[in-house]
């Protein structure tokens, strides 16, 4: 079912070269960037109509309004069984510790007597957030896109989410729901790209946003490549991704789990084992046939996922190489599961998010860890950082210099501004203690 790719006996090669080797899926932004821009456009010049227009399209659905009326919020949360209440509450909970301690704090840092450079963290004015909900629906989307928004203290914040046919054109009830136990009242049932053009724009009912933020499919990825310098965006989510590290000491029934865990999102969903043990390969192997076999999403999902080229048992001569491997690859979420995991975790440079030892699957960080599974994919790991505070938040320099401060550094700034053909640079600091500026012919 998953293919292997043996990278034992020589020395792995560096840089793109070693990435070269590793499974990665088809996912061509580019392409897809062709069909979402007359979407973008229509919603741009018809605003709320087009939304309509495409809801009917794609989704299927007759809508009369775009935003989600307060009243179904409240009965979404009415109706909502209890344990799965009890669920998001607590998903709630703990993703609020971790990310409340995330904020950063005004630092004034004095350079010279007289010289001061104040950095202020300031939250963007409005964001607009997007929760998918395609083949599933993800309220815990809503929290990981939500909380650490609200304890960025964005004032504004509105949510996306597709119109559901069997909801009556509503976005899925628990996605409501979430937003009412979040407090979120400002919801529009639109999906794709169509959102994104939504926030971007803005429309007759809904305000725009500087910045969109939240996962989703490849049309909501293109839309976001089409509105980058318009718009600040998290990232061109891809679909999701695990990596497992692991040697002779990891449980094949863990691990054949955890790789069907991610596998189950979409066909092109990557699951991929590093290990140096070809008896642990072997034994997965073995799992996932047995596994997948009796998997609810076996035949539309999972098989897909792990037969496709993304996805593979990469053998390597030990946790070192693998460690190189992983590294390399970039994976969304990493799971270390080997001997001294956590020291091993301690050596990973490149991934979303990694998850040391057997009792921290990937799952767990999908709804309850805390942490958040807004995730950079494809590789952008290398580069990138998942959703935090930090995602919505703004450094702003605050520069505060006294006369004798400003007259202490005059000659090193007119030195740098005349060194770079700049006089006038300098100039502007000449004009403030009473010299001669000299005159250009």
């Amino acid at each position: 079912m998953i293919s292997r790719i043996d990278l034992r006996g020589a020395t792995l090669p560096e840089g793109q070269a070693l990435r070269s080797l590793l499974p990665r899926a088809d996912f061509d932004v580019t392409a897809a960037l062709e069909k979402v821009r007359p979407i973008c456009e229509d919603v741009h010049h018809r605003g709320d109509a087009a939304l309509i227009d495409y809801a009917e399209k794609f989704d299927g659905v007759a809508l009369r309004d775009v935003r989600v009326p307060v009243e179904a919020i409240t009965e979404a949360l009415r109706t909502l069984d209890p344990e799965i209440r009890a669920a998001l509450e607590e998903s709630i909970r703990r993703a609020r510790i971790v990310h409340r301690a995330q904020r950063r704090t005004t630092e004034t840092t004095q350079v010279v007597p007289g010289g001061t450079v104040t950095e202020r963290w300031v939250p963007v004015d409005r964001v607009g957030l997007y929760a998918p909900g395609g083949r599933s629906v993800y309220p815990s989307s809503v929290i990981m896109d939500v909380v650490p928004a609200q304890e960025a203290g964005v004032p504004s914040i509105a949510l996306a989410s597709p119109a559901q046919k069997e909801f009556g054109g509503l976005p899925h009830p628990t996605i409501l729901a979430a937003c009412a136990l979040l407090g979120v009242d400002e919801v529009y049932a639109a999906g794709g790209a169509t959102a994104v053009a939504m926030f971007a724009y803005g429309t007759e009912s809904c305000p725009s946003a500087p910045m969109v933020m939240g996962p989703g499919n490849i049309w909501v990825a293109a839309a976001k490549r089409y509105f980058t310098g318009v718009i600040g965006i998290d990232s061109e989510a891809g679909p999701t991704e695990i990596a497992v590290l692991a040697d002779a000491g990891a449980d094949p029934v863990h691990v054949a789990a955890d790789l069907i865990s991610q596998a189950e999102h979409d066909p092109l969903a990557a699951s991929v084992l590093v290990t140096d043990s070809e008896e642990l390969a072997d034994g997965v192997a073995k799992e996932l046939d047995a596994q997948v076999a009796v998997s609810k999403h076996r035949d539309e999902r999972i098989v897909p996922a792990l037969s496709g080229k993304q996805s593979a048992i990469v053998l390597v001569d030990s946790v070192e190489d693998g460690l190189a491997v992983v590294n390399a690859y970039g994976a969304e979420h990493l799971e270390i599961q080997t001997a001294d995991a956590a020291a091993v975790a301690a050596k990973v440079r490149n991934a979303g998010a990694v998850f040391v030892g057997p009792w921290s699957p990937v799952s767990l960080g999908d709804y309850a860890a805390g942490s958040n599974h807004v995730l950079p994919t494809g590789g952008c790991a290398c580069h990138s950082s998942g959703l935090s505070v930090q995602s919505f938040l703004r450094g702003i320099h605050v520069v505060d210099y006294t006369k004798d401060a400003l007259a202490e550094i005059t000659r090193h700034v007119v030195t740098l501004a005349e060194a770079e053909d700049l006089p006038a640079h300098g100039a502007a600091l000449k004009a403030r203690f009473e010299w001669k500026v000299p005159k250009t012919s």
